[in-house]
């Protein structure tokens, strides 16, 4: 059956602008960091990308070691264009990255300009595409000069490979030097993809909010949902098919301590007195600062995209509501 997208997909989840850029994206988009591996149900990766398109995401997040095995998410995507997507591709924001191991020897992993140029040329190759919309650097690189690396972006984008720069996993000071290189070079930073969460906010005492502000680059995080921790699945404990029951999950089942069940519990009143379920809460509190351009969701069932596309519909947090939420996250600061 030929895909005939909703046409109503654009009328309710809103789009924000990358820093100071022209691009803007929903305020959340679909990572396929896991579940659109090789090893995972295509028709279930099928119906979740129809799912997020069909909510008004257009932005799909990869990257050249997605999978498992790496590599395979990108086919995965690649095959979904094939059968569904191709004739909205002028509708999406397609993204990957590089900087992570890819393959063996001193040419596949970290920030050279010879293994980022090779890997986008693989990505591309896997996807079928001729261009990305953005291309990351995928995590600092202590050993290559970062004029190489911000050098081998600004070539990516001038060689017509991406359309767009950007850098991912880079705190504040990191960030503000490669942003400044790249603006030397023409070719501006348009996002910087850090983790961020209630129950993980390294990056407000590092300074990043206002880095990304200062630099005019926009945020969008990686794990607002703390790897599944901040939904309702973990309201009552561990259930045996989740993330930290599974031996080879980032999410371990020591992370989850009765303290952050107690919170986790305590941040679902405050939800379910929004009308939203923890998720929704946990999303619209990352989304509060507007350094932020879109929270990056993964998923495993459809269901899970719908949920997250209605984060906002609740309104903004009310500063009694983000009182509240701080006492919980924070019980010892006062």
């Amino acid at each position: 059956m030929v895909y005939d997208p909703r046409p109503q997909r654009y009328d309710s989840l809103p789009y924000r602008r990358a820093g100071r850029s022209g691009l803007r994206l929903p305020a959340i988009s679909l990572g396929l960091w896991h579940n659109f591996g090789g090893v995972d149900r295509h028709e279930t990766a099928r119906a979740m990308v129809r799912t997020a398109f069909d909510a008004g995401i257009t932005h799909f997040d990869l990257a050249n070691n997605y999978g498992p095995p790496p590599g395979s998410a990108e086919l995965t995507f690649g095959r979904l264009l094939r059968e569904d997507l191709a004739p909205f591709r002028d509708e999406l924001v397609i993204s990957s990255k590089a900087g992570y191991g890819m393959w063996p020897g001193p040419y596949g992993d970290w920030g050279s300009r010879k293994y980022l140029i090779a890997s986008c040329d693989a990505s591309l190759k896997r996807m079928g595409l001729d261009y990305v919309d953005v291309f990351y650097h995928h995590r600092p690189d202590p050993e290559t000069p970062l004029e190489e690396t911000m050098g081998a972006l600004d070539h990516i984008v001038r060689s017509g490979r991406a359309l767009y720069a950007a850098v991912s996993n880079y705190p504040a000071a990191r960030l503000r030097e490669a942003a400044a290189i790249l603006r030397g070079l023409g070719t501006p930073a348009v996002l910087n993809q850090p983790s961020y969460s209630m129950f993980n906010r390294w990056l407000e005492p590092d300074g990043l909010l206002d880095a990304l502000r200062d630099e005019g680059v926009g945020g969008i995080v990686f794990s607002p949902l703390a790897q599944g921790l901040l939904s309702n699945k973990y309201l009552s404990g561990i259930p045996a098919d989740s993330r930290a029951a599974s031996a080879t999950g980032f999410l371990k089942a020591d992370q989850v301590t009765p303290e952050r069940t107690t919170q986790v519990q305590a941040l679902g009143e405050i939800a379910a007195a929004r009308g939203q379920t923890l998720a929704q809460l946990a999303l619209a509190w990352v989304l509060r600062h507007p350094e932020i351009t879109s929270a990056l969701i993964g998923a495993s069932r459809p269901e899970q995209i719908t949920d997250a596309a209605a984060a906002l519909n609740a309104g903004p947090l009310t500063d009694e509501e983000l009182v509240q939420i701080e006492a919980i996250l924070t019980p010892d600061a006062g």
